[in-house]
């Protein structure tokens, strides 16, 4: 089986670079991914899937059998933004292709699962590789935006609930069963404005926001540890401040938190702990939990809570273990089985509906965001042949 698909899957290479070149030429930012969707059903139509739509989030979902167990593979097809153009050696929309890799902004992050499941999907049709399975290749929007939204809508509102999800966000053709959690906050001080020359006259609320901020940075410091997901995290991003003027005391300030969450901690427990913090500091404050509210592309909001929480996979998990079979299956040799360092669709998948999840994808999470954002083409070879076999394996 490993020697068959993966010569299959090498007819296609210049397939599988062509896509992937094209859809890292498209840009497709967080809410303007209406282009690269668009590319994307097409491909999908040409490869021979019995159903592609658009849902009303903008999300491509391709359909391929109608059986009992329904499976899922996951990539997102918007990227970040391209930052600092001095600091790319390449057009981050050239889609260029040199020394069999492609670069540009979304190649690892994460256009090249997209571009591997449609032919992982185009083989696994052509190699009878069929079972009693309904299969969904899922283009999804906005995750770099909000992570799990797109999911959130495609289960609540598209009615699709998987038996097992499949990630392929870049995991360096690894196995990954999990990542840390993450809240986005804010804390507010409020205070009294009086004229900067006779500040006594005032209360400053930078001041009193000084004072949590110091514990919350002795905080971080005794946050949960994991022994497989590692630390939990805390750290202030962003200080924003109200005054009358550059020369009057600020009557408020606000600052923006990052909390990444490890196994055990939840939004209660995090809440909590900033609520001792505050208390620490001889300070009143409010706590804020944020939404997401941007139109997708579509124009559609749907307001979701910044609230993403961990998800582990045990190692002896059936998903796992059916996943780790495969790959030996596929490549003749044992997988690393690790987890990712940052966030993706599994906070819903995994973290919000508990549907097993797991993660497989091509290139190296070490690009992603990164002005060296990469993939070789091996990588996309390689996992449109896992890909090719995975749902079987999954739904026996």
């Amino acid at each position: 089986m490993s020697r068959n698909l993966l010569n299959r899957a090498e007819e296609y290479r210049e397939e599988l670079t062509r896509f992937l070149s094209d859809l890292v030429s498209i840009q497709s930012f967080s809410a303007g991914e209406k282009k690269v969707v668009e590319r994307i059903e097409l491909e999908m139509n040409e490869v021979g899937f019995d159903e592609v739509k658009i849902d009303g989030l903008g999300n491509v979902l391709g359909r391929i059998g109608d059986g009992k167990k329904t499976i899922a593979m996951d990539a997102h097809v918007d990227t970040v933004e391209v930052g600092n153009e001095r600091l790319w050696k390449v057009d981050p929309f050239g889609g260029l292709v040199s020394d069999a890799t492609i670069y540009g902004r979304g190649a690892s992050d994460q256009k090249a699962g997209m571009a591997a499941m449609v032919y992982g999907a185009k083989i696994m049709k052509e190699e009878g590789l069929l079972g009693d399975f309904t299969l969904y290749i899922t283009g999804t929007v906005m995750e770099e935006d909000c992570d799990g939204l797109c999911w959130r809508y495609i289960v609540q509102e598209d009615g699709i609930r998987p038996d097992y999800v499949v990630i392929t966000e870049p995991t360096n053709l690894n196995i990954y069963r999990g990542h840390r959690g993450r809240m986005e906050l804010q804390i507010r001080t409020s205070g009294l404005s009086c004229h900067a020359s006779a500040p006594e006259r005032g209360i400053n609320a930078i001041y009193r926001m000084s004072r949590i901020i110091q514990q919350i940075e002795i905080l971080n410091e005794k946050l949960r540890d994991d022994p497989f997901l590692g630390k939990g995290t805390i750290a202030v991003t962003q200080i924003f401040f109200k005054s009358p003027s550059q020369n009057a005391v600020a009557d408020e300030c606000t600052i923006q938190i990052d909390r990444r969450l490890t196994a055990g901690e939840t939004k209660e427990t995090v809440i909590e702990e900033l609520q001792e913090a505050i208390r620490m500091s001889g300070e009143e404050a409010e706590i804020m939990e944020l939404f997401y509210e941007r139109p997708s592309y579509t124009g559609l909001v749907y307001p979701v809570e910044k609230y993403f929480p961990t998800w582990v996979m045990d190692e002896n998990s059936e998903i796992v273990q059916k996943t780790v079979n495969t790959y030996r299956e596929v490549f003749g040799e044992e997988p690393f089985v690790d987890k990712w360092t940052f966030s993706t669709n599994g906070i819903a998948t995994a973290g919000v509906f508990t549907i097993p999840t797991i993660g497989f994808g091509p290139a190296n999470e070490i690009f992603a965001h990164s002005p060296d954002d990469q993939c070789p083409v091996d990588h996309l070879v390689r996992a449109a042949a896992m890909y090719a076999l995975l749902p079987l394996r999954l739904s026996q």
